[in-house]
């Protein structure tokens, strides 16, 4: 197997590697998502709505699972998939940017996905608001060559226009809904409905074509619903759909307490993950309760909860009742980089440091914000080496690096105020108070603008091999170079005792 980030820079990409050849994959005139540009930020404008006026997912998400009752799903929306003994399947989040850093990560995905038996999107399947004419660029091409089924669980961008193509992509082509009652003059209810992003009426037209590229018999899928239960071998994976706000409605959320009775060991596969930046989310439900009540009752046998949302990987395994919980980010599969060295030491639930893992490591995160900036603001002194950036990331947690700086590097002023600069996270006890709106400035700011064309790009899905006594989960990189393509490197491993 190839080098690791854990191992060296060429591991990580960094150098002058041969570029890849995922190039050839993608069409002549993809349709890029630009972040900065105000028309996609108008067009993704009902997040803020929701937050505004209310958020309406629930109804509307309460609508379209009538809808499938009705064509005959079975009302607790299991399903099943005959599998042998031994098993595997692939997990990627957050693909459908539809750039080099989406189709950087289709090489490896199918190398290291021969031989599975499905894959799971976890979160965000179409940039920016999951329309139905951006699903044969940003899903049936990409993935035309893997040979499996493909399930899904929506994103808050899939939920941008009411999660219309999404429920006629995986959903057996279901219908739209009938328009909503209009909402009385004046109220919030009218202020959202008037401001509402709304499909266009020819949205979709060339869908039916576009499916012409996933079109073999072996490749075809049928979920429920939005949310959903898949039994394959001896364990069950429940998807939830967190909607536009990240959270989940009362009927969903009942739902999610009946599926997950019983001894059969679970995996939790979710659009907004419950440990993530070195804080836990525990996903309210309403009406009371949360999301990571249900997973962590003893009486529910979970074993892990793999959430997309946030554009990296990231693990911490959580003691929970005398037993380990695998919570895990995997939403490194397409899209922007969300940063991982704003992320401070980790102390939460019981995780240490030590016990957490991440990709991309802090440092490479750290060099490559520094050198995205350096171009654009041509400061070249803002540019750090990946060495000097894993050595001042070691001196502000505190911590040993993932992988250890070159032995010449030293940590110097110069090091320290681009760190500082670029929101390096530090210990905890000394960024409890900058922690938060550091983390939300990349989040929603700086690491949308970090779209670039050329590796590393520091993608990344997981695959995980079901047996009856242990489930083994592993990450993957893809860097966008031909090394990682060939033989992808795997940044973290972890085997689960299945009980």
């Amino acid at each position: 197997m190839s080098d690791s980030s854990r191992d060296t820079a060429q591991g990580a990409g960094w150098g002058s590697a041969e570029p890849g050849a995922y190039k050839q994959l993608m069409p002549p005139h993809v349709r890029k998502v630009s972040w900065l540009n105000p028309r996609t930020l108008w067009a993704a404008r009902n997040g803020v709505l929701a937050s505004w006026f209310g958020d309406p997912t629930g109804r509307t998400r309460g609508r379209w699972v009538a809808r499938r009752q009705s064509a005959g799903v079975p009302a607790d929306k299991v399903f099943r998939r005959e599998v042998p003994d031994r098993f595997s399947f692939m997990v990627i989040g957050d693909t459908g940017e539809g750039g080099e850093s989406q189709y950087a990560a289709v090489p490896g995905f199918l190398k290291t996905g021969q031989g599975t038996e499905f894959a799971v999107i976890t979160s965000d399947v179409i940039y920016p608001v999951g329309s139905a004419d951006d699903y044969a660029d940003k899903f049936f091409r990409p993935y035309r060559d893997y040979p499996a089924p493909i399930y899904a669980i929506p994103g808050n961008h899939d939920w941008y226009e009411d999660l219309g193509a999404f429920m006629r992509v995986f959903c057996a082509d279901t219908p739209p809904l009938d328009p909503a009652p209009r909402p009385r003059p004046l109220g919030r209810a009218w202020w959202q409905a008037l401001l509402w992003h709304r499909p266009r009426p020819t949205d979709g037209q060339h869908l039916d074509e576009a499916r012409k590229l996933r079109s073999a018999p072996d490749q075809q899928a049928e979920q429920p619903g939005p949310y959903w239960a898949l039994d394959a071998g001896p364990v069950r994976l429940i998807g939830i759909d967190t909607g536009l706000l990240g959270t989940l409605d009362a009927e969903q959320g009942a739902w999610l307490r009946e599926v997950s009775r019983g001894t059969r060991p679970k995996i939790l596969i979710t659009g907004s993950p419950l440990y993530v930046d070195g804080e836990h989310h525990p996903c309210p439900i309403d009406g009371g309760g949360t999301v990571d009540d249900i997973v962590r009752d003893p009486e529910h046998h979970y074993v892990a909860a793999i959430g997309g949302d946030i554009h990296n990987y990231q693990r911490y395994p959580v003691q929970v009742d005398g037993r380990t919980i695998q919570y895990i980010v995997s939403g490194g599969g397409g899209a922007f980089m969300h940063a991982t060295h704003t992320i401070p030491r980790v102390s939460i639930g019981g995780v240490s440091e030590r016990d957490f893992r991440c990709y991309p490591l802090r440092g490479d995160s750290l060099a490559f914000y520094s050198h995205l900036y350096a171009r654009r603001l041509r400061l070249p002194r803002l540019g750090l080496s990946e060495s000097e950036a894993t050595a001042v990331i070691a001196e502000r947690l505190g911590i040993e690096p993932g992988r250890a700086p070159g032995p010449d590097t030293r940590v110097t002023r110069r090091t320290r105020l681009v760190a500082s600069l670029l929101g390096a996270g530090g210990r905890p006890d000394r960024t409890a108070r900058v922690r938060l709106p550091v983390r939300k400035m990349y989040t929603q700011l700086f690491s949308p603008s970090s779209v670039t064309y050329t590796p590393p790009f520091f993608k990344s899905f997981l695959r995980l091999d079901v047996g009856a006594q242990e489930l083994r989960v592993r990450c993957f990189a893809a860097t966008g170079n031909r090394p990682q393509e060939l033989d992808p490197p795997m940044e973290d491993e972890v085997v689960i005792t299945l009980e």
